[in-house]
C-alpha cells in the first residue's frame, strides 16, 4: 500500500527505516517530531509534498536491500541494542569533539566567534545527554525487560513505582526534542556543518564529527521514539488488560 498525506512520519520510518535518508535530503526531522502526519507539512517552506510521497514510495518499493527491521524485533533486544550500540558511540565521541571543539575555539573562535556559542550548546547537550541515558540505563530499560521476561514466564505484571511506562517516557520525549533542538541551533550555526574556506583539519574534523553525532543521534531516538516506546506502552497495555 502507497503512503498517503495521512501518513504519520515517524511510523513512516518505523515501517522502512529506507526512508528515513528521504526525509533526511527534505530536512525533515523524522525522530523529535515523528508524530507529525505528511500533510502537516504542506505549508513548509522549499518541500513539494507529492514529490516527497513519490520519493518515499520509491524508496519503499525498492525490495532491493538488507537493512534491519527494528520493528520485528523484541523489546528486550532493541533495549539491549539501542544501549549496546548507542548509548556506548555517546560516551565515547562526546569528550573526543568535546575536545576538538576546545582546540578550535582557542585557535579560530576570534575570527568565527559562532564557535563558541557551537560549544556552549554542544557542552549543555553532553550534560543532559548522560543524564538522560543513566535514567534510560538505570529505570525504563530494566524494567522494560522485566516486563518482557515476567510475560515469557507467565508471570503477571507487576506496576513499577514510577506508576506506567507513559509516565517515564513521557519524559524521555521531552528531553528528546529538547535536543533535537539543540543541534537543530548547532546545524544552523555551522551552516549545515559547512566549514569555512581554508579551514585547517581541525576544523573540518572537528564538523565532520559533529555531523555525524547528529545523523547517530536521529537513528538513536527514532528507534526509542518510534518503535520501543509505543511497543513497550502497547506492551504494558495488553498485559495489564489480562490482569481484568
Amino acid at each position: 500500500m502507497n503512503i498517503d498525506i495521512h501518513a504519520v512520519i515517524g511510523e513512516i520510518v518505523a515501517d522502512n527505516y529506507k526512508t528515513a535518508e528521504v526525509f533526511r535530503s527534505y530536512g525533515i526531522d523524522f525522530c523529535c517530531k515523528g508524530n507529525r502526519t505528511l500533510n502537516d507539512l504542506k505549508n513548509a517552506d522549499q518541500i513539494t509534498l507529492d514529490q516527497l510521497i513519490r520519493d518515499l514510495n520509491l524508496v519503499r518499493q525498492d525490495h532491493n536491500d538488507f537493512g534491519v527491521d527494528y520493528n520485528t524485533w523484541p523489546l528486550d533486544l532493541l533495549a539491549d541494542f539501542i544501549e549496546k550500540k548507542y548509548h556506548r558511540y555517546i560516551e565515547e565521541k562526546l569528550p573526543v569533539i568535546n575536545e576538538y571543539l576546545v582546540k578550535v575555539c582557542k585557535v579560530h573562535g576570534h575570527a568565527y566567534p559562532e564557535l563558541y556559542k557551537i560549544y556552549e550548546v554542544f557542552r549543555a547537550s553532553s550534560e543532559d545527554l548522560l543524564h538522560h541515558m543513566k535514567k534510560e540505563e538505570n529505570i525504563l530499560f530494566p524494567h522494560i525487560r522485566k516486563m518482557v521476561l515476567d510475560a515469557k514466564m507467565g508471570l503477571p505484571y507487576q506496576q513499577p513505582m514510577f506508576g506506567f511506562l507513559k509516565n517515564p517516557i513521557a519524559m524521555m520525549e521531552d528531553e528528546h526534542t529538547i535536543e533535537g533542538d539543540r543541534y537543530r541551533e548547532i546545524s544552523t550555526l555551522t551552516n549545515n556543518y559547512t566549514p569555512p574556506p581554508n579551514a585547517c583539519n581541525t576544523f573540518v574534523v572537528t564538523y565532520a564529527m559533529l555531523h555525524e553525532f547528529e545523523e547517530k543521534l536521529h537513528e538513536h531516538i527514532h528507534l526509542e521514539n518510534n518503535i520501543l516506546f509505543p511497543k513497550a506502552i502497547k506492551e504494558e497495555e495488553n498485559l495489564k488488560h489480562k490482569l481484568n
